[in-house]
């Protein structure tokens, strides 16, 4: 356990941080998981929805910009190609 005041805050804020990138990270692979598993005319519905968690997870800095676009290629792929 950190003694240190500065040191108790900043494991505060990490727990923090960790619960709200996990989360994220949670969100985003279930929105990709029913864009892949959705019927031929909800498709294109889930796969803007899942499109849009990826990019909010970027915004926030859960993932970075390349992952995200590298991610949305490949599911725009899959979805499309299924």
């Amino acid at each position: 356990m950190p003694q240190k005041k500065s040191a108790i805050k900043r494991r505060r804020q990490d727990e923090k941080l960790n619960a709200r990138n996990r989360a994220m990270k949670s969100k985003m692979a279930t929105a990709v998981k029913r864009a892949e598993s959705a019927p031929a005319e909800e498709r294109e519905t889930a796969l803007r929805a899942a499109i849009s968690v990826i990019d909010k997870a970027v915004k926030v800095g859960v993932i970075k910009k390349a992952t995200a676009d590298r991610k949305k290629s490949r599911l725009t792929k899959a979805v499309l190609n299924a």
